[in-house]
């Protein structure tokens, strides 16, 4: 295939550190938002960026554009499209999409309208209409349409790159793996200085600072991508790509990475998660309250995520945990950094530490903050955070 635009999704306001692991891989930026970056590539760029990218969400290969007025224009447009060159005829294929168009009432049916013109073409050409439906798991198209502006992407990733393959115990309401990694690229941590992570949960933010202290792409968790069911897949480059990353990865690690949950069964998660990773032999985990966490001597950092008090009556009760986090980092953390990830302002004020930044984050819907505090002797003072 051609060299084309690349188009690559993120959860909102990632977008800087997807940024800097593109450029990083020696791609350029062409431009970006808050939820994405668009570089350029061949179809094998596309597979490297799948392999190796820590905050992308999808990588769309960029097909076509063009205008369309209403959902007819649109059929006609897609068939237009020499699908025989992309799709097997017997294979499978998905339609997802991103509309903003007054004439569409359902967002559903762009998806069938440019689902039929694929297989329809492909029928007219081979004589037999290709599977179709929601399944990520092969063949998957990309439709943006706004106003009468369309654009079609081949879906290079399938199911999204923060589907890492490992979490198969979560426990509550669990940080995304993107954004996990994406909270661990803004403290500067790569490995240098131990990595203490209590309220450890079900341990994503020890199992991505283990993935990025070995140099260890989150891509070669997965044995499944979108590019693997489009015509021209080169099953040797792929093969050779994670070979060579496999000969960069660490084979140990100068410093230690401790978890630690007062629940049990949050430790059994993060474990189990840890181990199908391949990371749980570099991980310590402790089930203790936060405040009895081991902080070894060395430095690194030390972070965070409690509890946002979302519901009735929570914030209260979490009043004593924030000030109890102030305390710790206070008493225990001296020469390292101190990072708090939280979602509610007024509590992170209970902290009784000045914040040296803080950096916006969302998980999910809710606006967060990533906080950190230089950690030195001295009286815990309020501050507004």
């Amino acid at each position: 295939m051609k060299k084309s635009r690349i188009l690559i999704t993120c959860p909102k306001g990632i977008s800087p550190y997807l940024k800097e692991e593109i450029l990083r891989l020696e791609f350029p930026v062409k431009s970006d938002s808050v939820s994405w970056v668009e570089t350029e590539g061949l179809m094998e760029d596309a597979m490297r960026l799948n392999l190796f990218l820590r905050a992308g969400h999808r990588v769309l290969y960029h097909i076509k554009d063009f205008h369309a007025s209403d959902p007819e224009e649109l059929y006609a447009e897609v068939k237009k499209i020499q699908w025989e060159n992309y799709l097997h005829e017997d294979g499978y294929v998905c339609v997802t999409s991103s509309v903003k168009n007054s004439t569409i009432s359902d967002t559903r049916y762009p998806n069938l309208k440019c689902k039929d013109a694929i297989v329809d073409r492909m029928s007219e050409k081979f004589g037999r209409r290709p599977d179709s439906g929601p399944l990520r798991d092969r063949a998957v198209i990309h439709l943006y349409w706004e106003s009468k502006d369309c654009s079609i992407y081949i879906d290079t990733s399938g199911e999204p790159l923060s589907k890492r393959r490992y979490r198969k115990i979560p426990f509550k309401a669990p940080m995304q793996e993107t954004l996990a990694a994406s909270v661990i690229m803004a403290t500067r941590w790569s490995g240098q200085g131990n990595f203490i992570n209590p309220m450890c949960g079900s341990g994503t933010l020890a199992i991505e600072a283990s993935l990025i202290a070995l140099n260890r792409p989150p891509g070669l968790l997965r044995d499944n991508f979108g590019f693997m069911h489009i015509k021209g897949f080169n099953k040797e480059l792929w093969s050779r790509l994670r070979e060579n990353a496999k000969s960069s990865i660490k084979k140990r690690l100068d410093f230690r990475i401790i978890a630690s949950d007062v629940s049990s069964k949050a430790i059994e998660a993060a474990k189990n998660n840890a181990e199908t990773a391949g990371v749980a032999h570099l991980i310590e985990f402790h089930v203790c309250d936060f405040r009895e966490t081991p902080v070894p001597e060395g430095g690194g950092i030390v972070i965070l995520n409690p509890e946002y008090g979302e519901r009735m009556g929570e914030e209260k009760d979490l009043k004593d945990t924030y000030e109890g986090m102030g305390d710790f980092f206070k008493q225990k953390c001296k020469g390292y950094t101190g990072y708090i990830f939280t979602g509610n302002p007024d509590l992170a004020k209970k902290v009784g530490l000045k914040a040296k930044r803080r950096m916006q984050f969302f998980n999910g819907s809710i606006e967060c903050r990533l906080l950190e505090y230089e950690l030195y002797e001295g009286s815990r003072k309020p501050s507004n955070v």
